[in-house]
C-alpha cells in the first residue's frame, strides 16, 4: 500500500530511494473513476522499477481539463483510492495542468505515460536530460473514464 506525500515530503523521499539505489517509476493522471484499465497500468508500471509514484491531478485540475462536471470522485477520495493499490508506493497531488514542474523536482528514473500521449510527454526533457527514461504504455483496450461517465450518463 502507498503513503499520500506532500510535494516537499516526496522529493525527500525520492532523494533518500536515490541513495538506498531504488529505480523510481513516476507516471501521473486524473484516475476520476478507478477502473481495471488503470490497475494493470500501474501494475505495468510497477514492473519497471522499486518505487512507484502517482502524481493525481488535483479537483481544479481536472476540472480545467475535462470541465465543471468531473471529477466525479474528490481528491482526497481519488488519493485513498490510489494508495490501497498493491502496485503504489507513492501519491502526490499536483494543481497544474501538466505534472512538469513535479517531474523536474523530483526526477524519476523512469517516466510513464500511456501511448495516446505519445505526441507530447510533460517532463520528458526534464527526465531525459537527467538520464532517466520515458517509457509509453499501451492503453488497456475497453476502458474509458471518460466512455464509462457517458455510458452512465445514457442510462438515466
Amino acid at each position: 500500500m502507498g503513503l499520500f506525500y506532500t510535494r516537499e515530503d516526496l522529493v525527500a523521499e525520492r532523494e533518500a530511494w536515490q541513495r538506498s539505489g531504488k529505480t523510481v517509476v513516476f507516471t501521473n493522471g486524473c484516475y476520476d473513476i478507478l477502473h481495471p484499465g488503470h490497475v494493470r497500468t500501474l501494475e505495468n508500471c510497477k514492473n519497471l522499477g522499486d518505487v512507484l509514484i502517482l502524481a493525481l491531478n488535483s479537483d481544479a485540475s481536472v476540472r480545467r481539463i475535462k470541465g465543471p462536471s468531473r471529477p466525479i470522485i474528490d481528491e482526497r477520495e481519488r488519493a485513498a483510492l490510489a494508495c490501497a493499490l498493491e502496485a503504489v508506493d507513492a501519491v502526490v497531488l499536483f494543481e497544474e495542468e501538466t505534472p512538469r514542474e513535479l517531474i523536474a523536482a523530483l526526477l524519476p528514473d523512469i517516466l510513464v505515460k500511456g501511448s495516446d500521449w505519445s505526441h507530447w510527454v510533460a517532463g520528458r526533457e526534464e527526465v531525459e536530460a537527467a538520464g532517466g527514461r520515458v517509457v509509453l504504455l499501451p492503453l488497456e483496450p475497453g476502458y474509458s473514464t471518460t466512455a464509462t461517465v457517458e455510458e452512465i450518463l445514457a442510462q438515466r
